[in-house]
C-alpha cells in the first residue's frame, strides 16, 4: 500500500497480513488467547517499542502504547482490535490498529507538538469468537462484565477463559474493572472498516458514526429425542431440527417486517450423526434493529414462533439471552468536533451514519467520550475473507484519523 509520510502502511500491513490466516479458506482465525492471538500481540508490542512508546498490558489483556505520561489525564486514545471471527476478513479490527500507528507516524512527520498524552490500543477478544461474548476486554475494563461472569465463559472444548489466559501467560486473577485507567482518558476514537455499503452508495471515502443499533445474542435450545433415522416412523419422532428450521425462517420474516436484521449463524447438534435423529439442536440468534422497540418486536416474534413450533413437534425449548447491548449514541460533542475538524481542515465530505455492528467504542461510551470513523468498504461484505477496502480509501482513513488526532491532542 501507499507510503504515508515517514512510514509505510504497506510494510505494517504486509507483516500483519499472514498472522492467523487459514491456508484453505483464506480467512482469519485469530481467536482470543490462541497462538495466532499471541503472534498478533507480539506484532503490536514490536510496533509500539520500535516507535519508542511505553508499552503496557493491562489487567484484562488489552494492549496499550503510550506517548506522554498517562497520569497527566485527558488522554486521547485510538485503536481497535486484532482478533477475528471464524474465517473473518483482514480489515475488521486490524485496519484501525494499523491506521493508529500510521497516524502517529504522520503526526510526527508533521512536527506537531502534543498537548495531551496519546495512546494506541488493541482491545482483547472483541469478536467473541472463542468464548461467545463480544468485547470481553472492554467489557471487563468498563465493569460491564463481572469477574464472576468472565470466569464462567467457556469455549467449544470446555476450556474456561481463565484457563486459556493462564495458558497464554496472562494472570486471570488480575481480571476486573479498571476505572483509574478510564478516568485518564478524555476521548477515544476508533477507526474501522465500514461493515455495510452506506459509504459505497454515497460515494464517500470516510464517514463518522452517529450511533450503534441495539443488538443482542440469544441461544435457542430445542430438546427432542434421539432415535434411529432409518427405523423411526415420522409420526413417532420428536425431532428438534424441525422447529429449529421453522424458527430460522420465522426470524427472516420478523426481521423483514420490522426493517431489522436477524441471523441464526451458529448451530450445535447432538449427537450430530447422519443416521440419527438429534436429541438437541442449539442455535444462536443475532438480532439488531435501529431502535429498541423494533428489536423487541423482532425477538419477541421469533420467540413466540419458536415456542409454537416446538409445541407442535413435541419438543422442549429453552431460550437464553447471552448478551445484549442497548442503543449507543456516540458523544455528540466529540462527534461534532470530528465533523468540524474534517469539514474545516480537509477536502473530504464526511457523512454521519448509524451502524448495526458492535464495537469497543460502543462499550466504552458509557464511561468516556467515544467516536468512530468508518472507511469505505466497496462491497459491504464483512466477517468474510471477501472483506475489502481500496488502497486510496485506507490512506484517506489514515489521513482523516491523523487530522482528528491533531485537532484533539496537539497544539
Amino acid at each position: 500500500m501507499t507510503v504515508i509520510q515517514g512510514t509505510s502502511f504497506h510494510e505494517m500491513w504486509r507483516e500483519l497480513h499472514p498472522l492467523g490466516r487459514h491456508r484453505d479458506s483464506g480467512g482469519y482465525r485469530r481467536y482470543a488467547w490462541t497462538a495466532a492471538d499471541t503472534e498478533c500481540r507480539a506484532w503490536f508490542k514490536a510496533q509500539a517499542e520500535s516507535r519508542g512508546l511505553a508499552y503496557e498490558l493491562d489487567r484484562n489483556g488489552n494492549q496499550w502504547a503510550w506517548l506522554g505520561n498517562p497520569a497527566d489525564g485527558d488522554a486521547v486514545v485510538t485503536g481497535s482490535h486484532l482478533d477475528s471471527v471464524p474465517d473473518g476478513g483482514a480489515f475488521d479490527g486490524p485496519l484501525g490498529v494499523v491506521s493508529s500507528f500510521a497516524a502517529l507516524d504522520e503526526l510526527r512527520a508533521r512536527g506537531v507538538t502534543f498537548a495531551k498524552p496519546l495512546a494506541l490500543v488493541n482491545f482483547g477478544d472483541e469478536e467473541g469468537a472463542r468464548f461467545g461474548l463480544a468485547c470481553v476486554g472492554s467489557r471487563l475494563t468498563s465493569g460491564q462484565l463481572t469477574v464472576e461472569q468472565a470466569h464462567k465463559l467457556t469455549d467449544g472444548d470446555g476450556v474456561t477463559l481463565p484457563r486459556a489466559m493462564e495458558a497464554a501467560g496472562h494472570d486471570p486473577d488480575a481480571l476486573g474493572p479498571d476505572p483509574e485507567r478510564l478516568d485518564r482518558i478524555g476521548a477515544f476514537v476508533e477507526l474501522h472498516v465500514e461493515q455495510g455499503r452506506a459509504l459505497d452508495l454515497s460515494g464517500d471515502r470516510v464517514g463518522i458514526a452517529s450511533a450503534i443499533w441495539p443488538h443482542g445474542r440469544w441461544r435457542f435450545d430445542f430438546g427432542g429425542e434421539a432415535n434411529h433415522a432409518g427405523t423411526t416412523r415420522l409420526v413417532d419422532r420428536r425431532d428438534p431440527m424441525l422447529p429449529y428450521a421453522e424458527t430460522v425462517l420465522a426470524a427472516r420474516r420478523e426481521a423483514q417486517l420490522a426493517g431489522a436484521v436477524a441471523t441464526f449463524g451458529k448451530l450445535a447438534v447432538e449427537p450430530n450423526a447422519v443416521n440419527a435423529i438429534p436429541s438437541l439442536v442449539r442455535g444462536w440468534l443475532d438480532s439488531r434493529a435501529a431502535d429498541q422497540e423494533s428489536l423487541d418486536t423482532v425477538v419477541g416474534g421469533i420467540e413466540q414462533a419458536a415456542r409454537a413450533y416446538a409445541q407442535e413437534h413435541g419438543v422442549d425449548l429453552d431460550i437464553v439471552r447471552e448478551s445484549f447491548t442497548p442503543v449507543v449514541e456516540f458523544d455528540h460533542a466529540l462527534r461534532d468536533e470530528l465533523a468540524r475538524i474534517l469539514g474545516t481542515d480537509t477536502d473530504l465530505t464526511v457523512p454521519v451514519l448509524g451502524t448495526g455492528a458492535g464495537h469497543d467504542a460502543g462499550i466504552l461510551s458509557g464511561r468516556i467520550p467515544t467516536a468512530m470513523l468508518f472507511v469505505r468498504n466497496p462491497t459491504g461484505v464483512s466477517h468474510s475473507p471477501a472483506e475489502s477496502a481500496t488502497e486510496d480509501d485506507c490512506v484517506a482513513g489514515v489521513l482523516a484519523l491523523t487530522d482528528v488526532l491533531e485537532g484533539l491532542a496537539c497544539r
